[in-house]
């Protein structure tokens, strides 16, 4: 799903982070006829799809960092305040709406818009809010591809590693051999066309968690053999692997917007608490258990610790490529609306805007190529953009956006809890990233 919007002659387009493939983008004057067009129904599963991806097979790892039981409740704990950022996010856009008229809700142009039409010492920044989060937006959305690309990378070391045992390639071999296949999939301009390959990657994804809980859950030792509290110093990558695998906050606002009945998405028993309610008991069960399994040795992603010579784990691993593969597509789509404006127009002189987007898809697989060699350890890769994304997308930015929102009307109650959230927000952040730095 894309939410777009016109402004003069630039056209901005803020899409939400989801493996679904969306269909074209709605102009403004259809909004009403894409609303009719989504049940209840469909926006829960939209909201569990975007919010379960392959950082699922890394959560176990998670609570390695965290201990057991300080990651059980640390977990639960990170998805109450993620679920409490988007239903902010979603109040100031029904907020805005109703003060504003009908104007295109997606994340950019309500930060855009909370300042322009709040207190006056907010009103310069529209603009700047807008680019800030468009840009968070984009390299948010280019991490996921550099932690998807070192993913399917170490999951296909160890299946060839099982046929040709003595080849010993590096890491970075496979991630240069899987970026061919990549470079020709992200040339696919029409979104219809992704469609059954994101089809096909939802029902692998499936298939894929319930085999993982199938290892898991077999020969579990005592709880009381795995530490209940990890160590004060891996906490930041606690959190930052935490946030990073609730991303779904981009999606909240374009998807209520199409809803048929939009008032059954927030609230206390609505469709956005119960939807998150779900993906955290799936996303608990799979860290307690596949820590609780594996102790000290699970890997960054819990795939690589299932038996090498079984088959049902090789299938496992090549279907987490097949799957992310089509993630990586849909991830890689996102910003590519956002910036081709501004890069079409300064580069004109190389020729049509079709050319000038094919160079830039092909230019940025190469660069997320790039990247990931850099850092080829797939736990890092998740902890930075967890730490530096994921934090001011999913908390810092829509607890900020409310603060403005009701600058003149807001409780003592309700600016002390903003501020604690902004503060938890920046604290992760910052010694997510300092402790993820420190370690390559």
């Amino acid at each position: 799903m894309v939410a777009t919007e016109e402004d003069g002659q630039s056209k901005t387009v803020n899409t939400i982070n989801i493996d679904e493939v969306p269909s074209q983008s709605p102009k403004p004057e259809a909004a009403e006829t894409s609303a009719k067009a989504i049940s209840s129904l469909d926006t829960m599963v939209h909201l569990l799809k975007s919010n379960i991806g392959s950082s699922i097979y890394s959560i176990p790892f998670a609570f390695q960092e965290s201990g057991l039981w300080f990651g059980f409740f640390g977990l639960a704990f990170m998805a109450l305040i993620s679920t409490h950022c988007m239903q902010m996010l979603v109040r100031v856009a029904e907020t805005l709406k109703k003060r504003e008229g009908d104007f295109s809700v997606n994340y950019a142009n309500v930060a855009e818009t909370v300042c322009l039409t709040g207190a006056k010492q907010f009103r310069k920044f529209g603009s700047i809010a807008r680019n800030t989060t468009n840009a968070f937006i984009i390299v948010t959305q280019y991490g996921f591809c550099c932690v998807y690309l070192v993913f399917v990378s170490n999951n296909m070391e160890q299946v060839i590693a099982h046929f040709y045992p003595d080849l010993n390639w590096d890491i970075r071999i496979y991630m240069c051999i899987l970026t061919v296949p990549l470079i020709f999939l992200n040339w696919v301009r029409n979104l219809k066309l992704l469609a059954p390959i994101s089809l096909i990657g939802n029902i692998l994804q499936i298939f894929n968690i319930f085999v993982v809980f199938y290892y898991s859950c077999q020969g579990l030792p005592s709880t009381t053999s795995r530490p209940a509290i990890g160590r004060l110093s891996d906490m930041p990558l606690f959190f930052a692997t935490a946030l990073f695998t609730f991303e779904g906050i981009a999606l909240v606002l374009p998807l209520q917007k199409d809803m048929r009945s939009p008032h059954k998405f927030g609230g206390l028993a609505g469709l956005l608490n119960t939807a998150m309610a779900i993906v955290t008991l799936i996303y608990v069960a799979v860290g307690f258990f596949g820590y609780l399994k594996y102790g000290a040795d699970i890997k960054p992603t819990i795939t690589l610790n299932l038996p090498k010579d079984d088959v049902l784990a090789i299938m496992v691993k090549l279907s987490t490529v097949l799957a992310v593969f089509a993630s990586y597509a849909m991830q890689f789509y996102v910003p590519i609306p956002i910036v081709m404006p501004t890069i079409t127009k300064h580069l004109s002189f190389i020729g049509s805007d079709f050319v000038i987007e094919y160079i830039y898809r092909t230019s940025m697989v190469l660069v997320v190529l790039g990247l990931s060699a850099v850092i080829p350890k797939l736990d890092l890769v998740i902890s930075l953009v967890g730490s530096l994304g994921c934090s001011f997308l999913a908390i810092i930015f829509p607890t900020v956006l409310d603060v403005i929102l009701h600058w003149e009307t807001s409780s003592k109650l309700v600016f002390t809890k903003n501020c604690i959230l902004i503060i938890i927000g920046v604290i992760g952040c910052v010694t997510g990233a300092y402790t993820t730095i420190i370690q390559f």
